[in-house]
């Protein structure tokens, strides 16, 4: 899978967070979100993000935001 592709895919400009840190892919994106407290992950907001986040990555996605994004 190239760089561009998938879940390796880069945003334009990366998402910064506390402590100088930053998202960079759609993975890193991913994995953020499922770190979020489970009341906090179900938030609309944050389910629309997983949303765009499977939408841009491939037809598959992850298993484990695929079930909590239903």
């Amino acid at each position: 899978m190239t760089p561009d592709k998938g879940w390796q895919r880069r945003f334009d400009e990366p998402i910064p967070l506390p402590r100088g840190r930053q998202l960079v892919t759609l993975e890193d994106a991913a994995k953020y979100i499922q770190k979020l407290p489970k009341a906090d992950q179900q938030l609309d907001e944050w389910q629309a993000a997983v949303e765009a986040l499977l939408l841009s990555s491939s037809s598959t996605g992850l298993p484990c935001l695929r079930a909590s994004a239903s």
